[in-house]
């Protein structure tokens, strides 16, 4: 079951961390676990830099202490989950609408585990929806630019702005998130640059390059990745 794997795969990589490490906790389900195993460890003198409001909820509820960016901008280890793992641990994150948030984290981190139940592992990046995350004034006309890039890399659906019940969707930030039915991503740090490069554009889902290791759960344990 999906829920025992991510379960496996949190409880794995929290014993990646040492006492008096800086810790990134990452945003989701799977790295909910991860945060639940930390704290059961009962490390002295941790510290936890949150890539979200939803985490950090959890770690103070937890007994973690939490720090910030600011206060500790060297972090050495970052725990996160992941929507896909490609080849060469090529990721799509920001399902949880927390992507700039995690990527800030996970950019000033020495290291950086991702963790995942066993389907979130692919042959080629693009199947879950790219995250996009845009500044909500004039975020229409940014969308065009986007798809724009997006038909440019052979992507004919355009994004689509994420929504709830509630209305739009908005980061901690602030910002709206437009997802990308990519379908297959077949050149990533090309589209990852032509995204960036777009006015309106606050960052995106793919993250390359970044990942250490990812420990990914099955039903009887877990195995891991090297990039």
């Amino acid at each position: 079951m999906s829920d025992l794997q991510k379960k496996n795969a949190g409880e794995a990589a929290a014993q990646y961390v040492e006492a008096g490490m800086v810790v990134g906790l990452g945003t989701g389900s799977t790295a909910a676990w991860f945060v639940k195993a930390l704290a059961a460890r009962n490390l002295p003198d941790l510290r936890c830099v949150p890539t979200s409001e939803r985490t950090a909820d959890l770690a103070r509820e937890l007994g973690l202490t939490l720090s910030t960016l600011e206060d500790t901008p060297r972090i050495d280890l970052t725990v996160d989950g992941a929507d896909e793992i490609g080849p060469g641990l090529a990721l799509i994150k920001g399902g949880g609408a927390a992507l700039l948030r995690e990527k800030l984290v996970w950019e000033a981190s020495a290291r950086c585990i991702c963790i995942a139940d066993a389907a979130k592992v692919v042959p080629a990046l693009g199947t879950f929806p790219l995250p996009i995350e845009v500044v909500a004034f004039g975020h229409k006309t940014t969308a065009n630019r986007i798809a724009d890039v997006l038909a440019d890399h052979d992507i004919a659906s355009p994004a689509r702005v994420r929504e709830a019940e509630r209305g739009l969707i908005r980061t901690d930030g602030g910002n709206l998130i437009y997802d990308a039915a990519c379908k297959l991503i077949a050149e990533p740090t090309r589209l990852a640059s032509d995204l960036k490069s777009l006015t309106g554009v606050v960052e995106h889902g793919l993250f390359l390059d970044l990942t250490d290791l990812a420990v990914i759960g099955t039903d009887e344990g877990v195995y891991t990745i090297n990039p």
